[in-house]
């Protein structure tokens, strides 16, 4: 689902084993809501051209170099609080074999 945080909108995914992931909503190539796309092993293609994202670290799937920001997730009680300073390469949560 997407919400806006602060001045961002940003895509907050639920996946199966129960952790959440969060990363920019628009897909940079044409600007569809990720939240609206099909996860799958890690990823989530867009639901206009296919352009798939890894949730981990915001990383096009077919090439890495093109990302989108990737945000640390937290669920403190019945909150999920997205950090609103994008996961740096150094502090980018390291794909699960299932995220490859």
């Amino acid at each position: 689902q997407a919400f806006v945080i602060g001045e961002r909108l940003i895509a907050v995914f639920h996946l199966a084993d129960g952790q959440f992931r969060a990363i920019d909503d628009a897909c940079p190539h044409q600007g569809a809501s990720l939240a609206e796309g099909y996860v799958e092993d890690g990823t989530v293609a867009c639901p206009w051209h296919g352009w798939r994202f890894r949730l981990c670290n915001g990383a096009w799937a077919d090439n890495p170099r093109l990302k989108v920001n990737a945000y640390a997730v937290r669920v403190e009680g019945e909150e999920i609080q997205v950090c609103l300073e994008p996961l740096s390469e150094a502090s980018q949560i390291q794909p699960k074999e299932t995220d490859r």
